[in-house]
């Protein structure tokens, strides 16, 4: 499967820092990076072209797809409508936003300092209008400040639940053979399921997961790694789900709340200051870390390029 974009160069830029952790050592000519994730190999161009290629090649250039740029008029540069077969949330049943609905997302798979953290947070329909009243959205939206205000809210109110994935643990499923997919499924999963069980006897409508892998691999992955019980029934997925039902908008802000606070204690640890993310700027701490003696294992997740580009530089 392939999928092209035309981008501008802000948004090749975020492209670049999205996937700064899975870059290929060396890119095709003509090419600015390319980086190999989720079954895709993603190529960017100095043209503004952006190649993906690969299963799930459909699924990532959705990502992108609301900065996709209209370039058929000379000089003009307007984003592009996708086809409707391709849009995020197409595939939900009408009225979906108004249904009492378990949601979950995850943040920090492409930050290279702290967790993987994954929330689910139910928000039954007689809620939405209160969880619509905290001005909720997408937590990459939203200052530091405002999570922090709005997290301990839901926290006392909703039933909610989160996995947090720290970098000891990460690394050590890792190295025993789980990609960073297979650990976002077990954890979508588990904190869907926990949930679940603290609203029992009370059932939602549906189940709302941000999608980042294709349905089908999703539950191949819990399958194989025989995680129970198994949430399956009325289970959606779609890219940009905090657009769709303010569950998994909750969910993106309790995840983020997470992370800030296990990114400041292991800022505490380090005694520097972890920026999150795998730009220049994580290479440059890592190799402080390194310097100084710091176990890295227990900071950031090892198997990301920045760990080779850090050890380069600390050895000068």
């Amino acid at each position: 499967m392939q999928s092209v974009l035309s981008l501008s160069k802000a948004s090749i830029k975020k492209c670049q820092d999205y996937y700064a952790g899975h870059m290929k050592e060396s890119a095709p000519a003509g090419a600015l990076f390319q980086a190999q994730t989720n079954q895709t190999t993603i190529t960017a161009y100095h043209s503004g072209k952006v190649l993906f290629q690969g299963k799930n090649a459909s699924l990532e250039a959705n990502r992108w797809a609301d900065q996709q740029l209209d370039l058929s008029k000379k000089g003009e540069k307007r984003v592009k409508v996708r086809p409707q077969q391709d849009q995020p949330g197409q595939n939900l049943p009408t009225g979906f936003q108004n249904w009492s609905v378990i949601g979950s997302d995850e943040v920090g798979a492409g930050a290279y300092f702290g967790p993987l953290t994954t929330a689910a947070v139910y928000v039954p329909q007689d809620q939405n209008a209160w969880v619509k009243s905290l001005g909720i959205a997408d937590s990459k939206t939203l200052t530091d400040e405002k999570i922090k205000a709005m997290a301990p809210q839901i926290i006392e109110r909703l039933p909610h639940h989160v996995v947090n994935l720290m970098p000891d643990k990460y690394n050590q499923l890792q190295q025993s053979g789980q990609n960073v997919v297979a650990m976002k499924a077990l954890s979508h999963n588990f904190v869907l399921a926990t949930v679940l069980g603290k609203i029992s006897p009370a059932k939602p409508d549906g189940f709302l997961i941000d999608q980042f892998v294709a349905p089908n691999s999703y539950f191949r992955y819990l399958k194989k790694n025989h995680q129970q019980p198994i949430v399956e029934n009325q289970v959606y997925f779609t890219t940009k789900g905090e657009r769709y039902h303010l569950a998994v908008a909750a969910a993106s802000i309790l995840a983020r709340y997470v992370e800030l606070i296990s990114m400041a204690e292991l800022s505490q640890e380090a005694g520097i200051h972890l920026p999150i993310g795998a730009g220049k700027e994580a290479d440059r701490v890592a190799s402080r870390l390194i310097e100084e003696g710091k176990n890295l294992n227990h900071f950031a997740k090892v198997h990301f390029a920045n760990t080779k580009k850090a050890e380069k530089l600390a050895r000068g």
